[in-house]
């Protein structure tokens, strides 16, 4: 299998050279974008497997470039991971509202983003995994990473996927916030507790009608409706 590639989009040379010279050390192949405008070039010449992003950048800010990839067929699926030096809750529940998979704030350790990148790569497609199981009117499919119903296909990010599948499968379980946050990025997630609920709110939009089908349980969490 060939060694995942992750698009950097960082305008600070330092800060590129750090992310670049330990994910290369990891093992994946580094694609550097000092700008959107360079980053939206290379997504049109090479397949990419995940995007780090910054916000604060010159010309397109990383806000703009996310909705942009998210709205594009060939891009949408593209997981990303928002680094950046907006700490605050509503610029992280903003991040999470238009599709990031996750968000670090700077200054942040080299381990906790390769972790996080770790995570959110097991949770794209799995090549060989050929899982594929019904939760009431829903087809999940762990294999093509892909939820259809009535024979349309629902379009999540891979966060979204891994929150239904971890409901679905568990179907009438409650799940804390923090139980579902653990189980989907792999460790203690800390960055806000709200994160939980934005995608969980995502989902229940994408699903339109069977949005139902994931219950609020008022204190404690989510679960899927047994």
């Amino acid at each position: 299998m060939s060694a995942p590639r992750i698009l950097v989009v960082e305008d600070d040379p330092q800060i590129q050279e750090l992310v670049s010279y330990n994910l290369a050390r990891e093992g994946f192949v580094v694609l550097p974008a000092l700008s959107a405008e360079a980053a939206l070039r290379i997504l049109e010449e090479h397949p990419v497997d995940l995007v780090i992003l910054d916000l604060m950048l010159p010309g397109m800010d990383g806000m703009t470039f996310c909705r942009r990839i998210k709205a594009q067929s060939k891009t949408q699926d593209i997981p990303v991971i928002m680094l950046t030096a907006k700490s605050e809750e509503s610029d992280i529940v903003a991040g999470l509202e238009i599709g990031a998979d996750d968000y670090i704030p700077k200054p942040f350790s080299p381990r906790l983003l390769i972790a996080r990148i770790r995570a959110v790569l097991r949770r794209s497609p799995r090549p060989g995994d050929e899982e594929c199981y019904t939760a009431g009117p829903l087809t999940i499919d762990r294999s093509r990473h892909e939820v259809r119903c009535n024979d349309q296909t629902i379009a999540l990010t891979p966060t979204e996927f891994a929150i239904l599948d971890l409901l679905a499968s568990h179907p009438g379980r409650v799940l804390s916030r923090a139980e579902i946050a653990e189980s989907v990025h792999g460790e203690p997630f800390v960055t806000t507790d709200r994160a939980v609920d934005v995608h969980i709110a995502a989902l229940r939009r994408k699903l339109g009608s069977h949005g139902q089908l994931i219950e609020t349980v008022r204190g404690i969490g989510y679960r899927f409706r047994d």
